[in-house]
């Protein structure tokens, strides 16, 4: 049995300490924060109405297997925890021009078939054979990337790629370009362009395998919990706190021990002795490891592609706008809104809002989350991180956050949805409040961006690894899931 600590309680490490803690280890999890979930947080906002309850972190969740999975591997049902809501449509996509919206939905051929009537049969035509290539992404990446620790360029280069694989998955070439090459309608390669923003990337640089993004979306699913993603959370620390995990919030990691080139432990802030253990597993941002935790300036040098940022209206609106569950209006230009966010240092173009971003609008119709009568709405649109550098906006300027909510919800208006005279409220979560929350650097959502390498969940020290986010797979709740099932194999059981 080894002592184990875990290091942050998002769904990284709860999900990571359920399964250890499931095979006989002994684990301990420390939280900075007051409460667990880390970004798949809420928020509570009161009025004479009734109460408003926000997911202020993800709003879908995706793969479901593999969070059956999880709860299995720790002697439970899923179903017993959370009730899973399957979305039809899974997101209303909205276009600049006017014209049809496309519902997306987990059914291919019917999917198929909506784009049909929306664009035209060449279209429907054009994403089948899209489709056909992002299955063979999706396989090849679930088989030999998203369940095995990848540490190096090497381990990718030494898999035995299928030709017809390797061919699907064309290193080198971009999302866009994938999307140029195979798709003829431009709302459909904007559709496409979307998905390298889940992963916190630029279309135009993100890999051509992101393809399986939307592939594993549009196939298995896109789910809502009842009472909110944040339930989620709550159901891995009951987990956590049935098998024997000692879970301490308000409590902050301030080092990792590792003389010796092994783990010896973690030392608390306020605590002078240190607390021993045999394994630490990190759930946070890898630059708060390799910068703050465990300095490690080789690994440190090449986190250097952050993801994007988010812009957060949370809007508590009176009677009933007929939204889908999740809608995305799209900008007349979207190269222009990528331009803003990412900036471009090497020319010295800073970064900046997005003056016609697309917007994504999230309303659970689910009486649990707000008043009868009402709507809870979250408002997304992509953002720079938090900071002053070129690549980055300062977003914690007097003004500047106010100013740009005005223009988001002008922006709304502008695309037939104006909701202003409708508004009980509205709070305001920008990048440097993500960065404060949760301790994302400059409140990156995904960490590292886009590519199919981020940083190794194996760390420097023996006894180190990194779950989360911003360590292999990826960003996202069924990637963050996936690194604490490879995590814990990795660490394998106490007997």
């Amino acid at each position: 049995m080894a002592r184990i600590v875990v290091v942050g309680a998002g769904v990284g490490g709860l999900a990571t300490a359920a399964r250890l803690a499931a095979t006989g280890h002994q684990v301990t999890v420390f939280e900075r924060a007051e409460t667990v979930g880390g970004k798949l947080g809420r928020y509570l906002h009161d009025t004479p109405a009734g109460p408003f309850h926000f997911d202020t972190g993800p709003s879908l969740l995706t793969l479901p297997e593999v969070f059956h999975d999880l709860f299995e591997a720790t002697g439970a049902k899923l179903d017993e925890y959370l009730d899973l809501v399957p979305l039809d449509p899974i997101v209303r996509h909205v276009f600049p021009g006017g014209g049809p919206t496309l519902d997306s939905c987990a059914d291919p051929v019917e999917f198929a078939t909506r784009i049909g009537a929306a664009f035209g049969d060449r279209a429907a035509a054009d994403w089948q054979r899209l489709w056909r290539r992002a299955a063979r992404v999706w396989h090849a990446s679930e088989r030999d990337i998203l369940r095995r620790s990848v540490d190096s360029p090497r381990d990718l280069a030494s898999l035995a790629w299928r030709l017809g694989d390797l061919a699907a998955i064309a290193p080198g070439r971009t999302l866009r370009g994938l999307g140029r090459r195979h798709l003829s309608d431009p709302r459909l390669r904007m559709l496409l362009d979307r998905y390298a923003t889940y992963t916190g990337a630029d279309p135009r640089r993100a890999p051509a395998a992101l393809v399986a993004v939307p592939y594993a979306e549009l196939t298995f699913g896109g789910w809502y919990l009842r009472g909110g993603l944040g339930t989620l959370a709550d159901a891995l620390l009951t987990r956590c706190l049935d098998l024997g995990v000692v879970v301490q919030t308000d409590t902050t990691v301030t080092r990792i021990d590792a003389t010796g080139g092994r783990v010896h432990g973690v030392r608390l802030a306020g605590v002078a002795a240190p607390v021993p253990a045999d394994v630490v597993v990190a759930n946070v941002d890898a630059i708060t490891v390799y910068r703050d935790l465990l300095p490690h300036s080789r690994r440190l040098a090449v986190l250097t592609d952050r993801s994007l940022a988010g812009f957060v209206l949370l809007l508590g609106v009176s009677g009933s706008t007929g939204l889908a569950h999740h809608n995305v209006f799209f900008p007349h230009d979207y190269d222009a809104e990528f331009d803003a966010v990412f900036g471009d240092p090497g020319r010295g173009v800073r970064a900046r809002p997005a003056v016609d971003p697309t917007v994504f609008v999230t309303v659970a119709d689910d009486p649990m989350v707000r008043p009868t009568g009402h709507e809870a709405w979250f408002v997304l649109v992509n953002a720079a991180r938090q900071g002053t550098a070129a690549g980055a906006v300062d977003w914690r300027r007097p003004g500047l956050a106010d100013a740009y909510a005005d223009r988001i919800l002008e922006v709304l208006a502008q695309r037939g949805v104006d909701v202003r005279d409708r508004l009980l409220f509205r709070e305001v979560r920008t990048p440097a409040d993500l960065d404060a929350a949760t301790g994302a650097p400059g409140g990156s959502i995904y960490g590292t961006a886009g590519g199919l390498l981020r940083p190794a969940n194996r760390g420097p020290a023996h006894g180190l690894w990194l779950v989360g986010g911003s360590s292999h797979p990826g960003g996202g709740l069924p990637m963050v899931t996936l690194s604490a099932q490879i995590v814990a194999d990795e660490i394998g059981p106490a007997w």
